[in-house]
């Protein structure tokens, strides 16, 4: 009772104080926004973590090897775990992003991990600019904002298996055309063909495939991996889902073969 008289006595300070709702939300994009901290290593925004990705910036994920096979921001990249260090302090070696990094202490470094309360970015970027780096920062929001805010993540091989093998939720989505899939596809997999999705909402084959079971529209934490033939065909799916709302999805940019190889195959 108390929380909630504390919460209105909150809504009517503002109103009146003449705060505008509406203006505030057009201003404000969190895209822009970084966690409240005072960590000596600077942090960015998603909105620069995107521009870094595409200027070469050095990603390194922090966490341990199958977290990042299982899902990582694209082009992100990890390294072992430091010598001797504890799972429970988990932090990666700086030697190796040092190596990584040509030893070149003005490369752009950008670190994150599991998200606001994860330890393991601030350790080892600390390190570094111990070490003399100058241009280290932190996504500190990590993998579960960037995953929120409808960004895509890419798997590997190892994770995929891992995924099929453990987690009996998740969904495995091929993009290829319908007759390819037909004559050979992963066991237990799903067929969205890329060249049936279309730009909007609840349209197209994607709003179909919510429809008919496809994709698991009663419970949008589940794991969804996407792949194709190519990385053309993989993306428009991909993406397409991520704009349904479905905001656990991974994509993956290996051979085909390698997929089809897991665990049987239909035909």
């Amino acid at each position: 009772m108390k929380r909630f008289i504390v919460k209105i006595f909150i809504l009517l300070s503002i109103s009146f104080m003449g705060f505008n709702f509406s203006q505030a939300s057009e201003q404000f994009d969190i895209n822009d926004s970084i966690i409240n901290d005072k960590f000596e290593v600077p942090q960015i925004s998603t909105n620069e973590m995107k521009k870094a990705l595409k200027n070469g910036a050095l990603i390194i994920d922090n966490r341990p090897y199958f977290e990042w096979a299982v899902s990582h921001i694209p082009s992100a990249v990890t390294v072992s775990p430091k010598p001797g260090i504890s799972k429970a302090l988990y932090t990666s070696d700086k030697e190796e992003i040092k190596k990584l990094a040509n030893n070149d202490k003005s490369k752009l470094i950008i670190l994150y991990c599991d998200g606001i309360y994860c330890g393991k970015t601030k350790r080892v970027s600390k390190e570094l600019v111990q070490e003399g780096f100058k241009n280290v920062y932190r996504y500190q929001l990590g993998i579960p904002v960037w995953r929120a805010l409808g960004n895509l993540t890419q798997c590997e091989i190892e994770g995929i298996r891992y995924i099929y093998e453990k987690d009996g939720t998740a969904y495995f989505i091929d993009s290829r055309k319908e007759e390819e899939f037909k004559f050979k596809a992963l066991k237990n997999s799903k067929n969205i063909p890329f060249d049936k999705v279309i730009e909007g909402k609840d349209v197209g084959e994607i709003f179909k495939a919510k429809e008919d079971g496809r994709l698991p529209v009663e419970d949008r934490n589940a794991r969804i991996v996407v792949f194709g033939k190519d990385l053309k065909q993989t993306l428009k799916v991909a993406e397409g889902l991520t704009k349904e709302a479905f905001h656990n999805v991974c994509y993956y940019t290996g051979n085909l073969e390698d997929i089809l190889k897991i665990e049987g195959n239909k035909n």
